[in-house]
């Protein structure tokens, strides 16, 4: 039985303060090979929600450089899992900016790249977002401050979870001591992408 609880939103912010700038042990650098910024912003969204959907190809998870899902890594891919997700994890819906708060996904795009690159709001300077990012590693940098034709803004509504399932991770993968589903969730056999299909979906 699947049951919502709330999306701790201060966590986000947090874990995207500790790591904006160093890299956390647990998980790849994604960097050079399509971008890092999805890989920081799921993080960020693990540290506070603590569930990973593990279904092969279309859920949400890391495990490994080698077993983890498009959607771990690729700004496309995130989207689609988090408005589409019926399942356990977190989940979202396009928003208007004006209803963006702290601990939401902004995405940008460009004309000719489509959208490339995911942030996390960590902050507000009167209407401008102030966003913490990786590739290109920021905190509190202002959205006005980034070149982009377009743009997406996701509301995280919350986190589904098993009601079976009472474990906490945050502290665990904050500190960077453990990634809990390698160890008590397993593994999983989703088909990911190579690099080239990959920088289409476009990780960065």
């Amino acid at each position: 039985m699947l049951v919502v609880k709330p999306y701790l939103r201060e966590r986000a912010v947090a874990y995207a303060e500790r790591y904006a700038f160093s890299q956390n042990p647990l998980f790849s650098n994604f960097q050079g090979i399509g971008g890092n910024c999805t890989n920081f912003v799921s993080q960020a969204l693990y540290a506070a929600g603590c569930t990973m959907n593990y279904t092969p190809t279309f859920g949400w998870y890391y495990v490994s450089l080698d077993d983890r899902s498009p959607s771990w890594t690729g700004v496309d891919y995130f989207y689609n899992f988090m408005t589409t997700n019926q399942g356990v994890g977190p989940f979202a819906r396009e928003i208007s900016p004006d209803m963006s708060e702290v601990g939401d996904v902004i995405q940008l795009g460009r004309n000719e790249d489509g959208f490339y690159h995911t942030l996390l709001i960590v902050g507000f300077d009167g209407d401008d977002p102030l966003v913490a990012a990786q590739t290109d590693n920021a905190y509190r940098r202002p959205l006005s401050s980034y070149s982009y034709d377009y743009s997406r803004f996701l509301k995280i509504e919350g986190i589904r979870i098993d009601v079976a399932d009472p474990y906490d991770c945050y502290n665990d993968v904050l500190t960077g001591v453990s990634l809990r589903p390698a160890m008590q969730q397993g593994t999983s056999s989703a088909t990911e992408p190579n690099s080239e299909s990959e920088e289409a979906g476009q990780n960065s």
